[in-house]
């Protein structure tokens, strides 16, 4: 069955979640915001009026592994935010490799000229589209295995 929607692509943090949002077409992703979390009552809240409002069909979430493939403590973090956020949305997140999204959404915001205030600002929510362009040309698949870059 094809899910229908757009797709919302995440980029979890502790304290900032940054959100993009793909095109009805899911060829281009385009980044949404960044969210500063507050208490699960009203995250939950917020994430299920983005996913109304936003007519959101699927969840894409960037994983965080090693470069050997192998999953860090923060990716354990990302399994309990996922399972908090389909209880949360009904929605269950399809995880997706995020290696490096980060590190390329900050040089794409310093080749962008902007100061550090505003790369702070925009970074987190430039790094979930960049993760999400990538599932996207991936097409859309159900799951990823995630491997180390040597293989």
């Amino acid at each position: 069955m094809t899910q229908r929607g757009r797709v919302l692509g995440i980029d979890y943090g502790r304290v900032r979640i940054g959100l993009a949002v793909s095109d009805p077409e899911r060829k281009s992703a385009f980044p949404l915001t960044t969210y500063v979390r507050q208490t699960r009552e009203r995250d939950g809240q917020y994430f299920r009026e983005t996913i109304e409002r936003e007519a959101i069909g699927l969840t894409v979430l960037g994983l965080p592994v090693h470069t050997d493939g192998s999953e860090s403590q923060k990716a354990h973090e990302v399994r309990l935010f996922a399972a908090w956020f389909h209880e949360a949305t009904g929605l269950s997140p399809v995880y997706w490799d995020e290696r490096f999204t980060t590190v390329e959404a900050e040089a794409h915001l310093w080749a962008a000229g902007l100061t550090h205030k505003k790369r702070k600002a925009r970074r987190d929510r430039v790094a979930a589209q960049i993760l999400l362009q990538s599932y996207l040309d991936a097409g859309c698949p159900s799951e990823q295995k995630i491997a180390g870059l040597d293989q």
